[in-house]
């Protein structure tokens, strides 16, 4: 519950929101000039500088095989700031073959990052808490390990206070936004422009066809998923699972955004006054691009998942790209991504890439 007055204070600033930059409703009608426009507006509100001079200088480490493909960890430099540990997965065969940018969920759960999504080869512990939340969101199924067999490349790395770079306790995420925010940087700029940088670098891998680059993930991972596609042209198809909705349907009583901690990993200063989260996502237009939910979904309302899709749905019929935009609510299904969900994202990756 907000103090005092600020209930009142808080809705004047919501009215108050319009999103000017918005497709359709800013006064920039060439669609080219305004996806570069709007852009450069996130990134400004990113507060973390680009960082394309950064060598990626990757480390190769622990390879070993798998039952059709080859399990590998690597290290990487996606900022000047830190080296970022991961996992690659790379099929059998003579590539290059597509790939996905898996990018894995909060949860509150920061002791396996890469791990929710790829199956640890390497450490039991972890194995054992994996597969306890693969049950538990993702049908006791590694996504990763799944695309790898159907013949995907895979890069997966841990986000700060995840897995090898945490744990990150949950009450310490504002402590952590705030000392970047003082030093003038960002932690949700960070996630943005690491994930970015991670896009480059799966497509400039020899066995990856360029072409043929997707970003994947679930709740968290699903919100960036879409923003790396907004902020990198190394994304060529997207798919989000339950995240997206309006910054007005999310900011109600209860929700998640409005107790902080989580929501300093999804918060650029400023960038509301310019854009909602749908324009956001619609900055990757016309690229092919998929939205799932839960119509039981507790953090996210059915009717400001559907009016966030219909935003989404007027900027690609815009562009004469409907076909290339799907947005599906699940009936009866939760906060979850399911096997038949899953089965859903695996037909559509292979139709688009």
């Amino acid at each position: 519950m907000l103090p005092g007055d600020l209930p009142g204070f808080h809705q004047v600033l919501k009215d108050e929101l319009r999103f000017p930059l918005a497709w359709g409703t800013s006064p920039i009608r060439d669609f080219g000039v305004w996806r570069r426009t709007a852009r450069a507006r996130v990134e400004e509100h990113l507060l973390v500088d680009r960082q394309d001079d950064t060598p990626y200088d990757p480390e190769f480490t622990d390879r070993r095989e798998a039952d059709g493909w080859t399990r590998e960890r690597v290290t990487v430099s996606l900022t000047r700031y830190a080296r970022v540990p991961g996992v690659l997965l790379t099929p059998q065969g003579t590539g290059p073959f597509p790939a996905v940018l898996l990018l894995h969920d909060h949860g509150s759960r920061f002791d396996i990052g890469k791990e929710k999504l790829i199956r640890p080869w390497y450490d039991d512990a972890r194995l054992a808490s994996a597969r306890q939340w693969a049950g538990r969101c993702y049908g006791g199924r590694f996504v990763g390990d799944e695309l790898a067999r159907r013949g995907y490349v895979v890069l997966c790395l841990d986000a700060l206070g995840w897995g090898d770079r945490g744990p990150l306790a949950y009450e310490r995420q504002q402590a952590l936004a705030s000392n970047l925010y003082h030093l003038g940087s960002s932690l949700a700029g960070l996630l943005a422009r690491e994930d970015a940088r991670a896009a480059a670098f799966l497509a400039g891998l020899e066995r990856v066809a360029a072409a043929r680059v997707a970003a994947l993930g679930f709740s968290l991972g699903g919100y960036r998923a879409w923003q790396t596609a907004a902020l990198s042209d190394a994304v060529t198809a997207a798919a989000s699972v339950c995240w997206m909705t309006g910054l007005k349907e999310l900011m109600v009583p209860g929700g998640n955004t409005l107790r902080g901690q989580s929501a300093f990993h999804m918060l650029h200063p400023g960038l509301a006054r310019h854009l909602d989260l749908p324009d956001v996502a619609s900055i990757a237009a016309p690229r092919p691009m998929l939205f799932l939910h839960g119509e039981r979904d507790p953090l996210f309302t059915a009717d400001g998942v559907r009016a966030a899709h219909a935003r989404l749905r007027a900027v690609w019929d815009s562009r004469h790209a409907g076909e290339r935009l799907r947005t599906r609510v699940w009936p009866g299904v939760g906060h979850v991504f399911t096997r038949p969900m899953q089965e859903e994202v695996f037909g559509w990756l292979d139709r688009v890439l």
